[in-house]
Protein backbone atom coordinates (compact mmCIF):
# COMPACT_ATOMS: atom_id res chain seq x y z
CA UNK A 1 0.00 0.00 0.00
CA UNK A 2 1.47 3.03 -0.99
CA UNK A 3 4.34 1.68 -1.63
CA UNK A 4 5.88 4.03 -4.24
CA UNK A 5 4.74 7.28 -2.01
CA UNK A 6 6.63 5.74 0.79
CA UNK A 7 9.99 4.82 -1.29
CA UNK A 8 9.67 8.58 -2.70
CA UNK A 9 9.16 10.48 0.37
CA UNK A 10 11.86 7.86 2.56
CA UNK A 11 14.23 9.69 0.09
CA UNK A 12 13.48 13.02 0.69
CA UNK A 13 13.01 13.02 4.38
CA UNK A 14 16.16 11.05 4.69
CA UNK A 15 17.68 14.24 2.82
CA UNK A 16 15.90 16.06 5.98
CA UNK A 17 17.11 14.18 8.72
CA UNK A 18 20.83 14.34 7.06
CA UNK A 19 20.82 17.91 7.40
CA UNK A 20 23.09 19.41 10.75
CA UNK A 21 21.59 22.35 10.42
CA UNK A 22 18.25 23.98 8.72
CA UNK A 23 18.08 27.11 7.24
CA UNK A 24 14.64 28.84 5.78
CA UNK A 25 16.39 27.72 1.79
CA UNK A 26 17.22 24.12 2.76
CA UNK A 27 13.50 23.49 4.45
CA UNK A 28 11.65 25.63 1.10
CA UNK A 29 13.82 23.18 -1.20
CA UNK A 30 12.92 19.92 0.82
CA UNK A 31 9.49 20.69 1.06
CA UNK A 32 8.93 21.67 -2.50
CA UNK A 33 9.94 17.84 -3.16
CA UNK A 34 7.60 16.89 -0.96
CA UNK A 35 5.08 18.91 -3.22
CA UNK A 36 6.58 17.29 -6.12
CA UNK A 37 5.85 13.57 -4.76
CA UNK A 38 2.37 14.51 -3.19
CA UNK A 39 1.06 16.01 -6.84
CA UNK A 40 2.53 12.42 -8.46
CA UNK A 41 0.84 10.19 -5.89
CA UNK A 42 -2.30 12.12 -7.02
CA UNK A 43 -3.25 14.49 -4.18
CA UNK A 44 -5.31 17.21 -4.81
CA UNK A 45 -3.20 20.31 -5.73
CA UNK A 46 -4.70 22.68 -3.36
CA UNK A 47 -4.50 20.22 -0.98
CA UNK A 48 -0.71 19.63 -1.79
CA UNK A 49 -0.22 23.03 -1.61
CA UNK A 50 -2.01 23.61 1.50
CA UNK A 51 0.18 20.80 3.14
CA UNK A 52 3.20 22.05 2.30
CA UNK A 53 2.46 25.69 3.69
CA UNK A 54 1.43 24.61 6.94
CA UNK A 55 4.67 22.12 7.66
CA UNK A 56 6.87 25.16 6.04
CA UNK A 57 5.41 27.64 8.58
CA UNK A 58 5.36 24.95 11.73
CA UNK A 59 9.22 23.95 10.82
CA UNK A 60 10.17 27.56 10.92
CA UNK A 61 8.29 29.06 13.68
CA UNK A 62 9.25 26.10 16.49
CA UNK A 63 12.23 26.29 18.70
CA UNK A 64 14.15 23.11 18.08
CA UNK A 65 14.07 20.41 21.25
CA UNK A 66 17.66 19.79 22.26
CA UNK A 67 16.49 15.88 22.40
CA UNK A 68 15.92 15.65 19.10
CA UNK A 69 17.76 16.84 15.64
CA UNK A 70 16.36 19.64 13.54
CA UNK A 71 15.54 17.01 10.18
CA UNK A 72 14.06 15.05 12.97
CA UNK A 73 11.31 17.82 13.94
CA UNK A 74 10.39 18.54 10.82
CA UNK A 75 9.96 15.15 10.14
CA UNK A 76 7.81 14.94 13.65
CA UNK A 77 5.75 18.21 11.65
CA UNK A 78 5.19 16.14 8.71
CA UNK A 79 4.10 12.94 10.36
CA UNK A 80 1.41 15.28 12.32
CA UNK A 81 0.13 16.82 9.50
CA UNK A 82 -0.97 13.98 7.78
CA UNK A 83 -2.69 12.79 10.26
CA UNK A 84 -4.40 16.17 10.66
CA UNK A 85 -5.03 16.06 6.54
CA UNK A 86 -6.55 12.20 7.22
CA UNK A 87 -8.87 13.00 9.62
CA UNK A 88 -7.04 13.58 12.81
CA UNK A 89 -9.13 11.19 15.18
CA UNK A 90 -10.69 7.41 14.20
CA UNK A 91 -14.58 7.49 13.13
CA UNK A 92 -16.63 4.92 14.62
CA UNK A 93 -19.93 3.35 13.57
CA UNK A 94 -22.73 5.05 14.68
CA UNK A 95 -25.82 2.22 16.33
CA UNK A 96 -29.31 2.58 17.19
CA UNK A 97 -30.74 2.66 20.37
CA UNK A 98 -33.27 0.00 19.56
CA UNK A 99 -32.02 -2.28 16.98
CA UNK A 100 -32.07 -2.40 13.68
CA UNK A 101 -28.78 -0.35 13.21
CA UNK A 102 -29.42 0.24 9.14
CA UNK A 103 -26.16 0.91 7.10
CA UNK A 104 -26.10 1.76 3.15
CA UNK A 105 -23.67 1.64 1.08
CA UNK A 106 -23.21 3.86 -1.99
CA UNK A 107 -20.71 4.58 -4.42
CA UNK A 108 -20.26 4.37 -8.72
CA UNK A 109 -20.54 0.56 -10.30
CA UNK A 110 -16.50 -1.25 -10.03
CA UNK A 111 -16.02 0.04 -6.99
CA UNK A 112 -16.19 -2.75 -4.96
CA UNK A 113 -19.15 -1.72 -2.84
CA UNK A 114 -20.73 -5.62 -3.09
CA UNK A 115 -17.80 -6.74 -1.96
CA UNK A 116 -17.61 -4.34 0.73
CA UNK A 117 -20.75 -5.17 2.30
CA UNK A 118 -19.98 -8.75 2.66
CA UNK A 119 -16.51 -7.85 4.77
CA UNK A 120 -18.59 -5.29 6.66
CA UNK A 121 -21.27 -8.23 7.71
CA UNK A 122 -18.25 -10.19 8.59
CA UNK A 123 -16.87 -7.54 10.90
CA UNK A 124 -20.17 -7.07 12.06
CA UNK A 125 -20.24 -10.35 13.14
CA UNK A 126 -16.94 -10.93 14.52
CA UNK A 127 -18.61 -8.05 17.37
CA UNK A 128 -21.25 -9.97 18.26
CA UNK A 129 -23.73 -8.06 15.88
CA UNK A 130 -26.45 -10.51 13.61
CA UNK A 131 -26.12 -8.66 10.41
CA UNK A 132 -28.72 -8.86 7.61
CA UNK A 133 -27.23 -7.99 4.04
CA UNK A 134 -29.69 -6.30 1.34
CA UNK A 135 -29.78 -7.20 -2.31
CA UNK A 136 -30.95 -3.32 -3.23
CA UNK A 137 -29.15 -3.36 -6.57
CA UNK A 138 -31.78 -4.21 -8.59
CA UNK A 139 -30.10 -3.14 -12.12
CA UNK A 140 -26.28 -4.38 -12.39
CA UNK A 141 -26.87 -7.87 -13.68
CA UNK A 142 -25.93 -10.70 -11.19
CA UNK A 143 -25.67 -7.81 -8.55
CA UNK A 144 -28.06 -10.28 -6.51
CA UNK A 145 -26.64 -13.39 -7.10
CA UNK A 146 -23.22 -11.87 -6.14
CA UNK A 147 -24.39 -10.98 -2.76
CA UNK A 148 -26.28 -14.38 -2.14
CA UNK A 149 -23.43 -16.10 -3.58
CA UNK A 150 -21.43 -14.10 -0.45
CA UNK A 151 -24.24 -14.81 2.03
CA UNK A 152 -23.80 -18.19 1.15
CA UNK A 153 -19.90 -18.00 1.59
CA UNK A 154 -20.07 -16.29 5.34
CA UNK A 155 -23.25 -17.93 6.87
CA UNK A 156 -24.98 -14.30 6.58
CA UNK A 157 -28.34 -13.92 5.26
CA UNK A 158 -29.61 -11.80 2.18
CA UNK A 159 -32.68 -10.12 1.66
CA UNK A 160 -33.95 -9.93 -1.87
CA UNK A 161 -37.47 -9.43 -2.94
CA UNK A 162 -38.85 -9.52 -6.78
CA UNK A 163 -40.16 -7.52 -8.47
CA UNK A 164 -40.26 -4.51 -6.57
CA UNK A 165 -38.36 -1.28 -6.51
CA UNK A 166 -34.99 -0.86 -3.96
CA UNK A 167 -36.84 1.94 -2.43
CA UNK A 168 -39.35 -0.74 -0.98
CA UNK A 169 -37.07 -3.66 -1.24
CA UNK A 170 -35.00 -1.42 1.56
CA UNK A 171 -38.05 -0.66 3.46
CA UNK A 172 -39.32 -4.61 3.70
CA UNK A 173 -35.94 -5.85 4.88
CA UNK A 174 -36.00 -3.59 7.67
CA UNK A 175 -39.08 -5.29 9.12
CA UNK A 176 -37.34 -8.98 8.33
CA UNK A 177 -34.73 -8.26 10.26
CA UNK A 178 -37.27 -7.25 13.27
CA UNK A 179 -38.77 -10.58 12.59
CA UNK A 180 -35.82 -12.41 12.71
CA UNK A 181 -33.73 -10.75 15.08
CA UNK A 182 -30.93 -9.66 12.83
CA UNK A 183 -29.55 -6.12 14.79
CA UNK A 184 -27.72 -4.81 12.11
CA UNK A 185 -29.34 -4.32 8.40
CA UNK A 186 -26.79 -3.44 5.57
CA UNK A 187 -28.29 -1.84 2.32
CA UNK A 188 -26.15 -2.83 -1.19
CA UNK A 189 -27.66 0.08 -3.50
CA UNK A 190 -26.97 0.60 -7.09
CA UNK A 191 -24.60 1.95 -8.49
CA UNK A 192 -23.97 3.18 -11.93
CA UNK A 193 -20.61 3.91 -14.42
CA UNK A 194 -20.86 7.69 -13.86
CA UNK A 195 -23.21 9.90 -11.42
CA UNK A 196 -26.93 10.52 -12.97
CA UNK A 197 -29.71 12.27 -11.43
CA UNK A 198 -32.07 9.53 -11.41
CA UNK A 199 -29.75 7.02 -9.60
CA UNK A 200 -29.04 10.33 -6.93
CA UNK A 201 -32.65 10.62 -6.63
CA UNK A 202 -33.21 6.63 -5.77
CA UNK A 203 -30.50 7.05 -3.05
CA UNK A 204 -32.58 10.52 -1.81
CA UNK A 205 -35.44 7.98 -1.62
CA UNK A 206 -33.89 5.43 0.25
CA UNK A 207 -32.41 7.58 2.84
CA UNK A 208 -35.54 9.33 3.11
CA UNK A 209 -37.74 6.32 4.07
CA UNK A 210 -35.24 4.23 6.06
CA UNK A 211 -33.19 7.12 8.00
CA UNK A 212 -29.57 5.27 7.81
CA UNK A 213 -27.38 5.44 11.01
CA UNK A 214 -24.76 5.35 8.55
CA UNK A 215 -24.43 5.85 4.78
CA UNK A 216 -21.11 5.37 3.35
CA UNK A 217 -19.23 6.07 0.21
CA UNK A 218 -17.62 3.34 -1.31
CA UNK A 219 -14.68 4.28 -3.94
CA UNK A 220 -12.08 2.63 -5.54
CA UNK A 221 -8.91 3.35 -3.59
CA UNK A 222 -6.61 3.49 -6.96
CA UNK A 223 -8.41 6.04 -8.67
CA UNK A 224 -7.10 9.43 -7.04
CA UNK A 225 -8.30 12.36 -8.19
CA UNK A 226 -11.31 10.72 -9.79
CA UNK A 227 -12.40 9.38 -6.82
CA UNK A 228 -12.50 12.44 -4.96
CA UNK A 229 -14.66 14.37 -7.56
CA UNK A 230 -17.03 11.06 -7.10
CA UNK A 231 -17.21 11.76 -3.91
CA UNK A 232 -18.11 15.27 -3.28
CA UNK A 233 -20.69 14.50 -6.05
CA UNK A 234 -22.22 11.96 -3.97
CA UNK A 235 -21.87 13.88 -0.96
CA UNK A 236 -24.03 17.02 -2.49
CA UNK A 237 -26.84 14.76 -2.62
CA UNK A 238 -27.04 12.60 0.28
CA UNK A 239 -24.63 14.47 2.93
CA UNK A 240 -23.20 10.50 3.77
CA UNK A 241 -21.16 9.60 6.79
CA UNK A 242 -17.91 8.61 6.07
CA UNK A 243 -16.00 7.36 3.34
CA UNK A 244 -14.72 3.26 2.38
CA UNK A 245 -11.12 2.81 0.30
CA UNK A 246 -11.69 -0.33 -1.66
CA UNK A 247 -8.50 -1.99 -3.51
CA UNK A 248 -5.86 -0.41 -1.09
CA UNK A 249 -3.68 -3.57 -0.84
CA UNK A 250 -3.30 -2.78 -4.79
CA UNK A 251 -0.73 -0.33 -6.35
CA UNK A 252 -2.98 3.13 -4.68
CA UNK A 253 -0.86 6.15 -5.26
CA UNK A 254 -2.45 7.27 -2.12
CA UNK A 255 -4.37 10.70 -4.07
CA UNK A 256 -7.63 9.24 -2.59
CA UNK A 257 -6.60 8.85 0.93
CA UNK A 258 -4.77 11.94 1.47
CA UNK A 259 -7.10 14.15 -0.56
CA UNK A 260 -10.65 13.04 0.56
CA UNK A 261 -10.86 14.51 3.67
CA UNK A 262 -9.46 17.81 2.68
CA UNK A 263 -11.70 18.49 -0.07
CA UNK A 264 -15.45 16.36 1.58
CA UNK A 265 -14.91 17.15 4.88
CA UNK A 266 -15.70 13.18 5.93
CA UNK A 267 -13.67 11.00 7.30
CA UNK A 268 -12.11 8.08 5.96
CA UNK A 269 -14.01 4.93 8.09
CA UNK A 270 -12.67 1.92 6.15
CA UNK A 271 -10.41 0.55 4.05
CA UNK A 272 -9.82 -2.76 2.13
CA UNK A 273 -6.47 -4.30 2.08
CA UNK A 274 -7.56 -7.15 -0.36
CA UNK A 275 -10.04 -9.69 -1.74
CA UNK A 276 -10.55 -11.97 1.09
CA UNK A 277 -13.95 -10.87 3.52
CA UNK A 278 -11.64 -10.60 6.42
CA UNK A 279 -9.47 -7.77 5.19
CA UNK A 280 -11.23 -5.30 6.28
CA UNK A 281 -9.87 -2.37 8.18
CA UNK A 282 -10.78 0.74 10.05
CA UNK A 283 -9.17 3.45 9.59
CA UNK A 284 -6.72 5.61 11.75
CA UNK A 285 -5.88 8.46 10.64
CA UNK A 286 -2.25 8.61 12.77
CA UNK A 287 -1.28 4.41 12.20
CA UNK A 288 -1.99 5.38 8.26
CA UNK A 289 0.26 8.43 8.65
CA UNK A 290 3.24 6.32 10.12
CA UNK A 291 3.19 3.54 7.56
CA UNK A 292 3.07 5.94 5.04
CA UNK A 293 6.05 7.64 5.85
CA UNK A 294 7.72 3.70 6.20
CA UNK A 295 7.51 4.24 10.28
CA UNK A 296 5.44 1.12 10.28
CA UNK A 297 2.08 0.24 12.49
CA UNK A 298 2.77 -1.80 15.11
CA UNK A 299 -0.81 -0.87 17.07
CA UNK A 300 -2.38 -2.66 13.79
CA UNK A 301 0.40 -5.72 13.74
CA UNK A 302 -0.17 -6.20 17.56
CA UNK A 303 -4.03 -6.41 17.07
CA UNK A 304 -3.85 -8.60 14.20
CA UNK A 305 -2.01 -10.89 16.19
CA UNK A 306 -4.04 -10.77 18.73
CA UNK A 307 -6.99 -12.32 16.51
CA UNK A 308 -4.69 -14.56 15.12
CA UNK A 309 -3.27 -15.96 18.58
CA UNK A 310 -5.17 -17.25 21.00
CA UNK A 311 -4.07 -16.18 24.45
CA UNK A 312 -3.88 -20.20 25.43
CA UNK A 313 -1.69 -20.56 22.73
CA UNK A 314 0.35 -17.72 23.40
CA UNK A 315 1.42 -18.64 26.75
CA UNK A 316 1.91 -22.16 25.35
CA UNK A 317 4.54 -20.90 23.05
CA UNK A 318 6.22 -18.36 25.46
CA UNK A 319 6.75 -21.55 28.28
CA UNK A 320 8.00 -23.61 25.14
CA UNK A 321 10.51 -20.44 24.33
CA UNK A 322 11.54 -20.41 27.97
CA UNK A 323 12.04 -24.78 28.28
CA UNK A 324 14.03 -23.99 24.76
CA UNK A 325 11.82 -26.61 23.93
CA UNK A 326 10.74 -25.21 19.91
CA UNK A 327 9.57 -27.59 17.90
CA UNK A 328 8.65 -28.04 13.80
CA UNK A 329 4.76 -28.30 15.33
CA UNK A 330 5.34 -25.22 17.13
CA UNK A 331 6.61 -23.99 13.89
CA UNK A 332 4.35 -25.02 11.72
CA UNK A 333 1.67 -23.48 14.39
CA UNK A 334 3.10 -20.04 13.79
CA UNK A 335 3.29 -20.09 10.23
CA UNK A 336 -0.80 -20.74 10.20
CA UNK A 337 -1.12 -17.82 12.29
CA UNK A 338 0.97 -15.19 10.43
CA UNK A 339 -1.24 -16.73 7.51
CA UNK A 340 -4.28 -16.07 9.74
CA UNK A 341 -3.08 -12.22 10.01
CA UNK A 342 -3.64 -11.77 6.60
CA UNK A 343 -0.97 -11.00 3.62
CA UNK A 344 2.76 -11.02 4.44
CA UNK A 345 3.42 -7.61 1.92
CA UNK A 346 1.01 -5.72 4.20
CA UNK A 347 2.55 -7.10 8.21
CA UNK A 348 5.91 -6.39 6.52
CA UNK A 349 5.15 -2.54 5.82
CA UNK A 350 3.20 -2.99 9.15
CA UNK A 351 7.27 -3.38 10.75
CA UNK A 352 8.80 0.14 11.86
CA UNK A 353 11.54 0.53 9.25
CA UNK A 354 10.73 -2.35 6.35
CA UNK A 355 8.20 -0.44 4.80
CA UNK A 356 10.39 1.66 2.46
CA UNK A 357 13.33 -0.83 2.67
CA UNK A 358 14.43 -3.64 -0.16
CA UNK A 359 12.58 -6.22 2.24
CA UNK A 360 9.48 -4.11 2.11
CA UNK A 361 9.36 -3.26 -1.41
CA UNK A 362 10.27 -6.69 -2.54
CA UNK A 363 7.27 -8.76 -3.50
CA UNK A 364 7.06 -11.89 -1.05
CA UNK A 365 5.93 -15.22 -2.21
CA UNK A 366 3.45 -17.00 -0.31
CA UNK A 367 3.68 -20.05 -1.93
CA UNK A 368 6.81 -20.26 -0.26
CA UNK A 369 4.45 -20.87 2.79
CA UNK A 370 3.10 -23.90 1.78
CA UNK A 371 6.18 -25.61 0.36
CA UNK A 372 7.24 -24.93 4.14
CA UNK A 373 3.94 -26.30 5.60
CA UNK A 374 4.18 -29.58 2.77
CA UNK A 375 7.65 -30.13 3.85
CA UNK A 376 6.72 -30.13 8.08
CA UNK A 377 3.92 -32.35 7.58
CA UNK A 378 5.96 -34.93 5.71
CA UNK A 379 7.88 -35.46 8.45
CA UNK A 380 7.43 -38.27 11.36
CA UNK A 381 6.47 -37.20 14.60
CA UNK A 382 9.39 -37.75 16.61
CA UNK A 383 11.16 -35.75 13.11
CA UNK A 384 9.44 -32.90 13.92
CA UNK A 385 9.97 -33.04 17.67
CA UNK A 386 13.71 -33.75 17.80
CA UNK A 387 15.35 -32.45 14.14
CA UNK A 388 18.67 -33.92 15.09
CA UNK A 389 16.80 -36.97 13.49
CA UNK A 390 17.23 -35.47 10.07
CA UNK A 391 20.00 -37.16 8.23
CA UNK A 392 20.47 -37.74 4.38
CA UNK A 393 18.00 -40.42 3.55
CA UNK A 394 15.56 -38.94 5.71
CA UNK A 395 15.87 -34.91 3.67
CA UNK A 396 15.36 -37.58 0.99
CA UNK A 397 12.40 -38.96 2.02
CA UNK A 398 10.55 -35.69 3.18
CA UNK A 399 11.81 -34.22 -0.18
CA UNK A 400 9.98 -36.59 -2.13
CA UNK A 401 6.94 -36.46 0.26
CA UNK A 402 6.68 -32.73 -0.24
CA UNK A 403 7.09 -32.22 -3.88
CA UNK A 404 9.86 -30.15 -3.04
CA UNK A 405 13.71 -30.86 -3.34
CA UNK A 406 16.76 -31.56 -0.49
CA UNK A 407 17.91 -28.05 -0.57
CA UNK A 408 14.55 -26.81 0.10
CA UNK A 409 14.33 -29.46 3.25
CA UNK A 410 18.16 -27.96 4.08
CA UNK A 411 17.43 -24.63 3.85
CA UNK A 412 13.97 -24.83 6.22
CA UNK A 413 16.00 -26.70 8.88
CA UNK A 414 18.34 -24.03 8.59
CA UNK A 415 15.68 -21.01 8.94
CA UNK A 416 14.21 -23.12 12.24
CA UNK A 417 18.00 -23.17 13.39
CA UNK A 418 18.16 -19.56 12.93
CA UNK A 419 14.58 -19.09 14.77
CA UNK A 420 15.71 -21.28 18.07
CA UNK A 421 18.42 -19.04 18.39
CA UNK A 422 16.45 -15.76 18.06
CA UNK A 423 13.73 -17.35 20.86
CA UNK A 424 16.53 -18.41 23.28
CA UNK A 425 17.70 -14.68 22.71
CA UNK A 426 14.40 -13.35 24.24
CA UNK A 427 14.09 -16.19 26.99
CA UNK A 428 17.04 -14.90 28.30
CA UNK A 429 14.80 -11.42 28.15
CA UNK A 430 12.70 -12.51 31.01
CA UNK A 431 9.99 -9.47 31.69
CA UNK A 432 11.40 -8.26 28.06
CA UNK A 433 10.46 -11.24 26.37
CA UNK A 434 8.18 -10.84 23.31
CA UNK A 435 4.90 -11.11 25.36
CA UNK A 436 6.05 -8.33 27.28
CA UNK A 437 6.94 -6.35 24.11
CA UNK A 438 3.92 -7.05 22.00
CA UNK A 439 1.01 -7.98 25.31
CA UNK A 440 1.31 -11.45 25.28
CA UNK A 441 0.25 -12.27 21.77
CA UNK A 442 3.49 -12.16 19.01
CA UNK A 443 3.26 -13.48 15.70
CA UNK A 444 6.72 -15.55 14.80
Amino acid sequence: MFEDLTRKLDHVLKKIKGQGKLSEKNIADSLREVRKVLLEADVNYKVAKEFVKSVQEKSLGQAVLKSITPGQQIVKIIYDELTRLMGQSTASLRFANIPPTIFMATGLQGSGKTTFVGKLALYLRGQKHSPLMVAADIYRPAAIDQLKTIGKQLNIPVFSEDGKNPIQICWDSIQQARQNGNDVVIFDTAGRLHIDENMMKELSEIKEKTKPHNIFFVADGMTGQDAVKAATEFNNWLAYDGVVLTKMDGDARGGAALSIKAVTGKPIMFVGMGEKFNTLEQFHPDRMASRILGMGDVISLVEKAQIAVSEEESRRMEEAIRKKRLTFDDFLQQLRQIKKMGPLEQIIGMIPGLGASPLGKANVDEKALVKVEAIIQSMTREERRNPRLLNGNRKRRIARGSGTTVQDVNRLISQFNQMQKLMKRFSKGGKRSMRGVLGGNYPF
